[in-house]
């Protein structure tokens, strides 16, 4: 029997790349049965190009979101709630998170839906996103189980058990996402032989390099980071720019929200499960696997 699946696609402003996205899915050897485009606000002509394919694909739905003046984080999950309300009666096993701004094989879905195939309790799977660093595209470092957030595509019954996309105000969506599927037992798993490519920038909101490195320290907190794993990932980061500075906001960000004790959005039992996880991978780097890559 083949196997089905939904996409789902929060869109802003991306006139200039999601027809990336629209041929690569319209192209694809193993369609999906829905897929509901979500515009979240844009103020260029995204829906109306958006509009073009769906007039002559009967799979593509397109619908408006309102949505406030912030960008991406906390409104994409709610975009992407707008969008699951709508698949309705749609049958389906598989759904995902796509992103406006990327391209990838005409394969892609049917060699990553053969990977859910062959491997029972995987829950959470995606292929390896490839960022455009002057002109040239280059693999992405990430954890063998973890999945860009850009391309994440959930067995049905795994998606609907950790109760589906939480909204965070600054950012890791897609972190607690995968944190949850781990605790409820499914694996998690990036395919490294699967590329897909990211046309559009890596964003920091409207917030300067600095701050985001604070917001990240911060979020890392409210995910709930173990303190430790925290520091030492920060330290991680002192290669990348702005270097040492980076660093310090990264370490200042998480610093705060534990001093002024911010309320974490997400359940006692992730935080939990995700500083067991970091200790287990401290204790591993002990003994000689390193900490470097991204990790939740």
């Amino acid at each position: 029997m083949r196997s089905t699946y939904a996409l789902i696609s929060p869109a802003r402003n991306e006139a200039g790349r999601i027809q990336f996205t629209l041929q690569s899915v319209v192209a694809q050897t193993c369609r999906p049965e829905r897929w509901i485009i979500v515009d979240d606000g844009s103020t260029d002509n995204t829906f109306e190009i958006v509009q073009r394919y769906a007039q002559q694909h009967e799979f593509i739905a397109l619908v408006r979101a309102e949505r406030g003046p912030e960008l991406g984080f906390g409104s994409k999950a709610k975009a992407f709630q707008t969008g699951y309300n709508l698949l309705g009666k749609t049958q389906y096993s598989f759904i995902g998170n796509l992103d406006a701004d990327v391209s990838f094989a005409p394969d892609y879905f049917q060699l990553l839906l053969s990977r859910f195939e062959a491997e029972a309790k995987l829950g959470l799977g995606g292929g390896i996103i490839l960022e455009d660093i002057n002109n040239h595209f280059v693999a992405q470092r990430i954890s063998e189980n973890s999945v860009a957030g850009a391309v994440q595509l959930f067995r049905r019954e795994c998606y609907e058990r950790i109760g589906g996309y939480l909204p965070m105000r600054y950012g890791g969506i897609d972190s607690v996402a995968e944190i949850m599927v781990r605790m409820h037992g499914w694996r998690v798993r990036t395919f490294s032989e699967l590329q897909v490519k990211h046309h559009g920038r890596i964003t920091t909101g409207n917030h300067s390099i600095f701050r985001t490195r604070f917001n990240k320290g911060l979020n890392n907190y409210l995910i709930g980071y173990h303190p430790l794993f925290h520091f030492l990932v920060s330290l991680c980061r002192v290669a990348t720019r702005p270097y040492v500075l980076g660093t310090i906001m990264m370490v200042a960000g998480y610093g705060w929200a534990a001093i002024r004790r911010k309320a974490r959005p997400v359940p006692p039992e992730m935080v939990q499960f995700l500083q067991g996880e970091q200790l287990a991978r401290l204790r591993s780097a002990v003994a000689g696997g390193g900490i470097g890559r991204h990790a939740n």
